[in-house]
């Protein structure tokens, strides 16, 4: 290494322990200027490293007294921009993977950076990695995506060449480091690496690269050759080794192209929110499934669940609600506020189905799919199962508040990323449209029937009739309904129908004040009825209207779902 790039490779290595004595979070972010952006996050690569140490831990330093520290290296797959705190709308798996392992045995420490290669990685941050290294600590290697470059160009030079040989080199001038540089093939870079991590007395593990979202001849996911060369290696060296590559295709493979493409976020390559999720989760249950024996004690140290609805095995089909308030609420007061699925057994006839109540109280399609909710329906669907999905008075409400439910209000498919106002936190958060559609995929892919169901009807009486939201949300399930072609049960005028045939009058008095007058009077009649507290809660009462609107729905739509209706609902 020549004295000019050492020099400033010390300089640059040096720089985490000043930010530290400065504060370590109080460093200028490093931005630049896009005529298009704006100021924007950059995605660090060698030639900005010192920016990007500000927010990558000191190596080390995340160690828990002499509890073992599992160190990630890898890219932008795995940490994503100068941050990783998904600013740009992509995220790195490795921001989700500490959450399987158990904070009081085991930290884990993302050392990924994006555009690192496996070379630049290996003379540009391993170093400062390698001294940390502590007998009994965890090395997961996993990089590889930026290896197909250049060699010797003046930006990165990070090319490495294909393959194992481990003897095959390339010797040239270095633009980037201003020096005469060799350069060793890919699984030169991997040996180096697991010898120098058994020298310090720590264990490696080899995993594979995440997808990318490419297609084979026969429509597949491609798989990475770095899959198969880290296999040979595995056997080689004794490395224990997990296929994220495969595992993530397959499941990939398996969904509908829609499911598939919002995995990504921006690109062909760098994973979204959802797709980040799913590589941290395969990357664990590859190390938490393997046989390898190396692997033992860290599996001693993990935390693995997979969310699921406590339900026993059964024959008949389930029927699963979702949806906020007006699907489940209190449910237990005869003078309280009730949802129309705690009626369920009114109209369902359980000897042959099973209602599953899965709403939730406050949420909006976004916060029920964020929370985890969603998940818990999703794990546990059946082929010929049933997904009544209900969503729409929590929805249209501010995006960034503490309560984070509010979504775009749209139909069609658009994100965008926003700033959370409670902890400074990125999301990207999609249109009504958008999270109805990823529901009734999910309920398809199980191989069950999703219905979608529009918006219970709230206490207002504009004009002497109930309120109908036909413009907005209306128009939007429609919308919904001629993308996806899922089954509609219009839940919204169904009751609003009743209350109309109950309350409603012809024609107001001209006179402002007496109009004004007899609409209080018919929101009070209704409400003392049919509400209770508000103008969108519903009573007992209220919940057993809705409750058979939705059997009459079912019925007038001719749905499979009509069969499990009891007899007096039939009709």
């Amino acid at each position: 290494m020549c004295h000019r790039y050492l020099k400033s490779l010390l300089a640059m290595l040096l720089l985490p322990l000043l930010a530290y004595a400065q504060g370590f979070d109080n460093l200028p972010d490093p931005t630049e200027k896009s005529a298009d952006k704006g100021e924007v996050v950059v995605d660090n690569t060698p030639d900005s490293i010192a920016k990007a140490l500000m927010s990558r831990p000191s190596p080390g330093t995340t160690r828990v007294g002499q509890n073992p520290v599992m160190f990630l290296i890898g890219n932008s797959t795995m940490r994503n921009g100068t941050r990783g705190d998904g600013s740009n709308g992509q995220w790195g798996w490795g921001y989700y993977f500490p959450k399987y392992f158990d904070a009081r045995k085991i930290t884990v420490e993302n050392q990924a950076l994006g555009g690192m290669s496996t070379r630049t990685f290996y003379t540009d941050l391993w170093p400062a990695i390698r001294d940390s290294l502590k007998a009994g600590d965890w090395v997961l290697v996993s990089i590889g995506h930026n290896d197909g470059a250049e060699f010797f160009d003046q930006r990165r030079a990070r090319g490495v060449i294909p393959g194992l040989d481990p003897d095959t080199m390339v010797v040239g001038f270095n633009q980037r480091t201003q020096c005469q540089d060799t350069v060793y093939s890919y699984g030169n870079y991997i040996r180096r690496y697991v010898g120098e991590i058994r020298a310090r007395g720590a264990h490696p593990i080899l995993m594979s690269l995440t997808p990318r979202d490419a297609f084979d001849e026969d429509g597949h996911i491609v798989r990475k050759p770095e899959s198969q060369w880290l296999a040979t290696l595995s056997k080689e060296l004794d490395v224990p080794y997990v296929d994220l590559n495969e595992m993530s295709a397959k499941q990939l493979d398996g969904y509908s192209r829609w499911k598939q493409q919002y995995h990504f976020f921006g690109d062909k390559i760098h994973t979204s929110k959802f797709g980040a999720e799913m590589n941290a989760h395969n990357a664990a249950m590859g190390i938490f499934r393997s046989s390898d024996p190396q692997l033992t004690t860290l599996k001693a140290m993990m935390k693995v669940d997979i969310p699921q609805k406590n339900i026993t095995t059964s024959n008949k089909p389930f029927v699963f609600f979702t949806g906020d308030s007006t699907v489940k609420n209190a449910d237990n007061d005869d003078d309280g506020m009730w949802g129309w699925a705690a009626l369920a057994a009114e109209v369902f006839d359980e000897s042959k189905i099973t209602p599953i109540n899965a709403a939730r109280a406050g949420r909006s399609t976004r916060s029920f799919i964020r929370e985890g909710l969603w998940d818990m329906v999703y794990h546990s669907l059946r082929p010929g199962d049933y997904v009544l999905i209900e969503f729409g008075h929590n929805d249209i409400c501010p995006i960034t508040d503490a309560k984070e439910r509010g979504v775009i209000a749209a139909a069609y498919d658009t994100c965008h990323v926003y700033k959370m106002e409670k902890d400074g936190r990125y999301e990207v958060v999609y249109s009504f449209g958008w999270y109805l559609k990823k529901m009734i995929d999910d309920t398809r892919e199980k191989g069950a029937t999703p219905i979608l169901v529009s918006l219970t009807p709230r206490n207002e009486w504009p004009g002497g009739r109930v309120e109908r939201r036909n413009d907005t949300y209306g128009h939007w399930y429609r919308e919904v309904v001629d993308a996806t072609g899922v089954d509609f049960l219009d839940l919204h005028n169904l009751s609003a129908d009743v209350l109309d045939r109950e309350f409603a009058v012809k024609r107001l008095p001209k006179n402002k004040e007496k109009a004004t007058a007899r609409i209080a009077k018919i929101k009070e009649r209704c409400g003392n009825r049919y509400f209770k507290k508000d103008h969108t809660h519903a009573s007992k009462a209220g919940a057993r209207l809705n409750a058979q609107s939705v059997a009459r729905g079912l019925r007038e739509m001719k749905s499979p779902l009509a069969a499990y209706l009891l007899p007096d609902n039939l009709k």
